[in-house]
């Protein structure tokens, strides 16, 4: 990932733009007075939110975060342990 890639990540988790969907615009709006804010609405806002009042839904994302990152990390270590046997030989 270049800096420039983690720039454009980091921006992306600090404002949520409510007018690209109905729902977003729900969830933002809901977001927004339930933690009383009159600026922007962040992505961790939703996620402070999301995290207190619908709990099995942060869960499943979280679950499916970390089963999806093993999986990555499990074929990295094969592709590894390939690539440095072709090396030895």
């Amino acid at each position: 990932m270049t800096e420039e890639d983690i720039v454009h990540s980091e921006e992306l988790t600090k404002q949520v733009k409510a007018e690209d969907s109905e729902l977003k615009g729900l969830i933002v709006n809901y977001v927004g007075e339930t933690l009383g804010l009159e600026e922007t609405v962040t992505v961790e806002d939703l996620v402070q939110v999301f995290a207190k009042e619908f709990p099995e839904f942060v869960l499943a994302l979280a679950e499916e975060n970390f089963l999806r990152g093993y999986k990555q990390a499990l074929t990295d270590i094969q592709t590894f342990h390939e690539q440095e046997q072709q090396v030895t030989g």
